[in-house]
């Protein structure tokens, strides 16, 4: 069975969709759609940069988004059985499974951006990447440095002995010392503007809960499998619950993927730019295939290839 996976932020790059935009009208299509919907030139940003500005959440998330879905678009028979998104890839995955019209879907991309920016003005949080610690420990570590110094917790849990926190810069920062001591084979600290999935993202919780609550909402034409519990839904309600819940919650990459290959995926594509999910998907569940879909040529090796 065939899985769609998509990525989340920190995956752009300057460049990203300039040489589809240029060759495919589908592409373009959507591309000036996005900048019509969004008010203001994304493109702009996503083809020349600078990086600064394309690795802000508020720029950086819609691109992504917007990448991911048309490229999705130019696949001729992707025959989807179930979807996942990491993060912010949650929204595209539930959008090609038409939960959500593109224009609906990118508007609350655009305001789930905005504010988680504007949470990690408001509070400041960074995160950080412990490798080679298992997930119990971890926990452990962010509860005694909660009580002790302030909020931190597992963040996401990206595959077995990967695992980012997330919280005030003075508790992630003891988080990652007392990582080290415990026998953390990498600890690094993350170029992110706030503390995301953690509680200091509850301004920006408040934010898209209204959002969602006026968006309209459609049951998923096939199962994505969620962050918040990497259980499948289809249901509208479900849907909306997941995505609220989500900007505080840590995301269950692993808990997903190993339900997704448990109930029946064998074939795992990551549809977006970069390759992360694809190494993540291998450490989950090794005995399943990956392969990516990241620009024009690997569209037409997926097309031509066929089911």
């Amino acid at each position: 069975m065939r899985a769609f996976v998509f990525p989340g932020q920190g995956s752009q790059f300057v460049g990203m969709g300039r040489e589809a935009y240029i060759e495919n009208n589908i592409v373009r299509d959507i591309f000036d759609r996005a900048n019509d919907v969004l008010g203001y030139e994304l493109t702009g940003i996503m083809f020349e940069g600078p990086d600064d500005e394309l690795r802000q959440t508020e720029n950086a998330q819609p691109a992504i988004f917007v990448h991911s879905y048309a490229l999705f678009q130019l696949l001729s028979s992707p025959k989807p059985t179930m979807a996942a998104g990491h993060s912010l890839g949650e929204y595209t995955a539930l959008t090609v499974a038409n939960a959500f019209t593109f224009d609906e879907a990118l508007r609350l991309v655009q305001i789930r951006a905005g504010a988680m920016q504007e949470a990690g003005r408001q509070a400041r949080g960074t995160m950080a990447a412990v490798i080679g610690l298992d997930d119990e420990t971890i926990g452990r570590i962010c509860l005694q440095v909660c009580e002790e110094v302030g909020v931190v917790q597992s963040a996401n849990f990206n595959s077995p002995g990967q695992v980012v926190v997330s919280g005030t810069p003075d508790a992630v920062a003891e988080a990652m010392r007392r990582a080290k001591e415990a026998g953390a084979r990498m600890v690094k600290q993350l170029n992110v503007s706030g503390a995301f999935h953690s509680p200091l993202m509850e301004p920006a919780r408040q934010k898209l809960a209204e959002a969602l609550g006026d968006a309209p909402i459609r049951d998923a034409d096939f199962p994505v499998y969620v962050n918040v519990s990497g259980e499948p839904v289809t249901a509208a309600d479900a849907i909306r619950e997941s995505l609220l819940k989500q900007l505080t919650a840590p995301v269950q990459w692993t808990r997903t993927i190993e339900r997704m290959a448990a109930d029946g995926a064998s074939e795992f594509i990551e549809v977006g730019p970069g390759n992360v999910l694809q190494g993540l998907v291998k450490r989950i569940a090794p005995g399943t295939s990956q392969r990516g879909v990241a620009d024009l040529a690997m569209v037409a090796a997926f097309n031509e290839a066929g089911t």
